[in-house]
């Protein structure tokens, strides 16, 4: 029996120990894994990447919502598309959403990459500026855009900077040193101000800048003087004909540039000073109000320039903006600016006196050039939208504005006498509106956008060119000029209003990979002019003047003078259909690059005055612009190159400046640019641009030397490129030096000899953060002190009365080196 007993216990003793053992063994295992799991916890893993649409195009404001055992991690992908947040080692469920964009969740288990990800998304609809404002984008890598950095961080010491500033392959140069609107000149076409051989449009909230029938040139720019770099919230650069949202002046790109709707501070103040005698300040408040964005700003400025003739440039600015968000879905804005402007200026001299020594490159013939403008602004703007995505909104707006503008280009060439001094006088009231609706919708499966929009745009001109003396309008009723009939007097009341709609259709297929877009336009243009041209070359019957208007804008008042008289007036219309075509492909998952072509007609309007005065002329040119090429885009790196080739029609230019018309034949312009930037390392960057045109011609007009030849476009140069070096908030540093450079280029359709020079500037920037709410800027324009001039023109001119009449080059010379410092101050973050 204690045998048995023994053996037993024995045997109950082994079980227990042999069940300790195990669930000790499985306590071990818990804890193991626990110890694990803890350290996971307390090594967490970076969660990072780029969010790119099927196009490898960046994505900013994607909200990135990370759910774990511990809760939920949010971040939003910055301006580059770009996010990094830390989370625990363990299965992720990731959520991508955003305005207008697919939401889509993705699984990541503990051993899946989670770092250097490429996140692809899909738009229900392009991206729309959450502004007020109309803002037309598209998905292709032909537009650029520009964000506030550079506005914000660089001293602008003349206001014609901003548009350099854009770079893009346009060339721009001032005529009369500061206060005058910039020559532009883009795919080996001068545009003059903005308005002829297909013409840039440039727009400020949706409201155009480019006045028609303007008194110095057709599509003038001048309005951008009003406009504060210090408010500029974005740029938008369309390098072509390519959006059914614009028509006028579009023929050769569309720039929009958006201005902010609030500060980030409550005060901000700038003020600076520079080389030649040269001040300036910027004085803002932006109040904290629940669901208003606000602001109102002061500018004043100014300069004397290098010239010997002091510039004399003052400028003031106000602008101010109110939009109330009362819905979620529902804002409502208002907006203004004002500004005025006046100058002295040497104007374009000869460079042959120049480069004989005669004549300083600062110096002057006649000093009483220059100008003074007002004018005013007021608009407002409507937005909504639905949890669909479509968007609905409206623009109206109200301008008016004075200008009067001295210049003597031709010195004595038409009045040995008293000289070629003329003033040239714009008086206008304009009224605007603008409507847009954006619908996403599914084709056949297929994510769709409709665009359908128009456009109303009416002018009331008061225009008119006046010989004067010392900026007095009588030089052409002195006795010596009553019969002269190069001395012009011209006087016209003129109405020109544009009617536009557009419809606009984008498609995607096989999951975005490829996209398709179709638009068409209608421009529709009246013309009504009533006015007079005193002592042009053409004469008309006293019979003839008897049948037309008698109003206050005709000959009859001058019968008395006996002097050569012609009546303008008539009513004329005409009207344009505008196709736009692009398609976007992006064959590979992975492999960054697309492929694109883009077709679209853009359009430009004539002078009134020159469509009543030849009425079978054409009212409105066009422009063909076809576009071909690829974009490859990365993290760090991205390149996109393209070849243009521009067909433009016939064009009539009117002539303010002496009230004659040029016909101007059918012309091709063909080329390529390449654009490229890269991030070197988190603080700096590089960025660079080429535009070349390879030949721009007119294909049915020959040299009359040799009839072999084509005569060429002149007054462009054929070379635009630009390269940039940026830090960016290194130790509180943000600094730029940026290059720019044209080649010569031909002033004479016939002589390749003539030719104006080219030029390389190079500028340099920086701004020190000395404390959260001060920063120390300074800058230096042409840092090289590089001699060279923005505009050239050869035409004839007489330097004095008894001077030889003589064909020549004129030009303006640009800046010398300039210095400019200043503080900026910034109280009350409202965040």
């Amino acid at each position: 029996m204690n045998m048995k007993l023994n053996y037993k216990t024995k045997f109950i003793r082994i079980k227990l120990n042999r069940n300790i053992l195990l669930k000790a063994l499985f306590l071990l295992i818990f804890l193991f894994n626990c110890n694990l799991l803890a350290q996971n916890t307390k090594n967490p893993r970076t969660f990072s990447g780029m969010i790119v649409t099927r196009q490898f195009e960046l994505v900013p404001n994607v909200s990135i919502e990370v759910r774990t055992s511990d809760g939920k991690f949010m971040t939003t992908s910055d301006a580059e598309g770009n996010f990094s947040l830390s989370v625990p080692n363990e299965p992720l469920s990731v959520k991508f959403s955003g305005s207008n964009i697919e939401p889509q969740t993705r699984i990541f288990a503990p051993t899946d990459k989670t770092e250097n990800l490429q996140i692809k998304i899909n738009y229900v609809m392009p991206p729309v500026n959450e502004s007020v404002t109309i803002q037309a984008e598209t998905l292709t890598p032909e537009i650029e855009t520009r964000n506030d950095t550079i506005y914000k961080n660089t001293l602008f010491g003349r206001d014609d900077q901003l548009i350099q500033t854009l770079n893009a392959g346009i060339n721009a140069g001032q005529h009369e040193g500061g206060g005058k609107s910039l020559e532009i000149r883009r795919f080996g076409f001068n545009l003059d101000h903005g308005g002829v051989n297909g013409g840039l449009k440039i727009l400020v909230d949706n409201v155009q800048q480019n006045q028609a029938t303007q008194g110095h040139g057709q599509g003038y720019l001048g309005s951008l003087k009003s406009l504060s770099p210090e408010l500029v919230e974005g740029v938008s650069i369309i390098n072509g004909p390519f959006s059914a949202a614009y028509g006028d002046f579009s023929g050769l790109g569309v720039i929009q540039i958006r201005l902010k709707e609030s500060l980030p501070q409550e005060f901000t103040a700038r003020i600076q000073a520079g080389s030649f005698n040269t001040y300036r300040g910027f004085f803002a408040y932006s109040p904290k109000i629940k669901n208003v964005d606000a602001f109102i700003a002061y500018e004043p400025g100014y300069t004397d320039g290098p010239f010997i003739s002091p510039l004399r440039y003052r400028r003031d600015n106000i602008t101010g903006n109110v939009t109330w968000k009362y819905k979620e879905n529902e804002a409502i804005g208002f907006k203004f600016n004002a500004g005025r402007n006046n100058f002295f200026s040497s104007g374009q001299i000869p460079l042959d006196l120049v480069n004989a020594g005669e004549l300083d490159r600062f110096g002057f013939i006649d000093p009483e050039n220059g100008g003074k403008v007002q004018l005013g602004i007021f608009a407002a703007y409507y937005r909504k939208e639905w949890k669909s995505g479509a968007t609905f909104k409206a623009d109206a707006f109200v301008g008016r504005s004075l200008f009067d503008l001295f210049s003597n280009f031709t010195f004595f060439l038409a009045d040995p006498i008293y000289g070629d001094e003329i003033q040239q006088h714009d008086s206008r009231l304009q009224e605007g509106a603008t409507v847009q609706f954006l619908k996403p919708y599914k084709f056949f499966g297929k994510q769709a956008l409709l665009t359908i929009g128009g456009n109303l745009h009416f002018n009331q001109i008061n225009v008119g060119l006046y010989p004067s003396i010392s900026r007095n309008p009588n030089r052409k009723f002195l006795p010596e000029n009553i019969n002269n009939p190069d001395v012009l007097y011209t006087s016209a009341h003129a109405n020109v209003n544009n009617y536009a709609g557009y419809i606009q259709n984008g498609i995607d297929f096989y999951n975005g990979h490829l996209r398709l877009e179709m638009g068409l336009r209608f421009d529709y243009f009246t013309f009504d002019v009533n006015g007079f041209e005193l002592g042009g070359t053409e004469e008309i019957s006293r019979d003839e003047q008897d049948g037309q208007d008698n109003s206050r804008f005709s000959c009859n008042q001058f019968f008395n003078l006996n002097s050569s008289c012609l009546n303008l007036n008539g009513k004329e219309s005409a009207g344009r259909f505008q196709p736009k075509l692009a398609v976007t492909l992006s064959p590979f998952e992975r492999f960054p690059i697309s492929f694109y072509a883009n077709y679209g007609r853009g359009i430009s309007s004539q002078d009134a005055r020159g469509v009543v005065r030849n009425p079978d002329a054409p009212k409105i040119s066009t422009t063909d612009f076809y576009q071909t090429g690829t974009a490859y885009n990365t993290r760090r790196f991205s390149a996109t190159g393209s070849f243009f080739f521009i067909d433009r029609s016939n064009e009539q230019v009117y002539i303010p400046d002496d009230g004659s018309i040029e016909f101007a034949g059918r012309s091709r312009s063909y080329g390529f640019e390449i654009r490229t930037s890269a991030k070197l390392n988190k603080f700096l960057s590089f960025n660079g641009s080429l535009t070349q045109v390879l030949r721009s011609f007119y294909p049915g007009e020959f040299s009359t030397s040799n009839s072999r030849r084509r005569i060429q476009v002149d007054s462009a140069p054929h070379t635009v490129s630009n390269a940039s070096l940026i830090l960016s908030e290194f130790r509180g540093f943000n600094s730029s030096l940026n290059w720019r450079h044209i080649s010569n280029y031909r002033l004479d359709g016939e002589d390749d000899a003539i030719r104006a020079a080219g030029h390389d500037v190079v500028d340099f920037s920086v701004a020190k953060r000395l404390k959260k709410w001060v920063a120390l800027n300074f800058s230096i324009d042409n840092l090289l002190d590089k001699h060279y001039f923005e505009t050239q023109n050869y035409f004839e001119s007489r330097t004095c009365p008894a001077c030889n009449v003589a064909e020549r080059i004129h030009a303006t010379p640009g800046y010398s080196r300039a210095f400019n410092i200043g503080l900026t101050f910034r109280f009350g973050a409202k965040e």
